[in-house]
């Protein structure tokens, strides 16, 4: 079995691959502190309570956008599992071609959303993750990364507006039925859902117009993804485990390293 973990600046997301299905997921906090034998103790139990022996477990891929954790997750699954981890990163096999300035800025979770989207839905594949930012990214037919937009994510948005106003409540992050809002709560919600769905109208149809691409598939994953996804129509799939398949399919491609 393949273990892939998700390494996120608010969450770590684990999955297991049994052949091509996978078999269980797990979520946990990125920030808490953790030691390497924490980080293997939890692993293994979160495989047992899924009657995953931790013997089963054959490989190990990771992406990670939180380096200052990585020593001490590295560490807990080589000590606990036995396996050293293939980290995404310069040098690991992708298929995705990157023709930027400096390809080393694009986040490894962006390469494993780009290289799960055009793997599986083909290109050209713009792939949207509503994570703690929100990110664009476009690839084309070749498999190019060609551009990416980051902008704050909606958790990181509703924080700033109850947090930097002296009387607006922190609130839960939902669709209101109208934009026609009536109290501070729906007002709240109306500006921040309805303004990230004119958000993502706008910034597709602006990088597609830009790049004078047509027929292209846009992807969504991200955990508040199917919110956006389920309100607007420019967004044709929702995937919720895009990121772990990505990792799966890179880690099939450098088997034999």
């Amino acid at each position: 079995m393949l273990l892939v973990i998700d390494v996120g600046n608010t969450n770590i997301t684990l999955g297991v691959f049994e052949d091509v299905n996978l078999k269980a997921s797990f979520r946990l906090t990125t920030h808490t502190a953790r030691t390497s034998d924490e980080y293997g103790l939890v692993i293994c139990d979160l495989l047992k309570a899924r009657n995953i022996g931790c013997e089963e477990i054959a490989s190990v891929a990771i992406a990670s956008v939180v380096p200052k954790i990585m020593h001490s997750l590295a560490s807990g699954i080589i000590k606990y599992l036995g396996i050293t981890p293939l980290i995404v990163g310069i040098g690991t096999k992708t298929g995705i071609k990157i023709p930027t300035p400096n390809p080393k800025e694009i986040g490894a979770d962006r390469v494993v959303d780009a290289v799960a989207a055009f793997e599986i839905y083909g290109g050209p594949v713009l792939v949207i993750d509503f994570g703690t930012a929100i990110t664009y990214d476009l690839i084309t037919a070749d498999g190019s990364f060609i551009a990416g937009v980051t902008s704050p994510g909606l958790r990181i948005s509703a924080n700033a507006l109850w947090t930097e106003t002296a009387k607006l409540p922190e609130i839960e992050i939902a669709l209101p039925d109208t934009i026609l809002a009536k109290d501070t709560v729906t007002s709240m919600q109306a500006g921040l859902v309805f303004g990230c769905i004119g958000q993502t109208e706008y910034i597709v149809k602006r990088m597609l117009k830009e790049a004078g691409i047509e027929n292209c598939k846009v992807i969504a994953t991200g955990g508040l993804g199917k919110i956006i996804a389920d309100a607007t129509d420019v967004i044709e799939i929702y995937d919720s485990n895009l990121t772990l398949k990505g990792l799966k399919i890179i880690n099939d491609k450098n088997k034999t390293r």
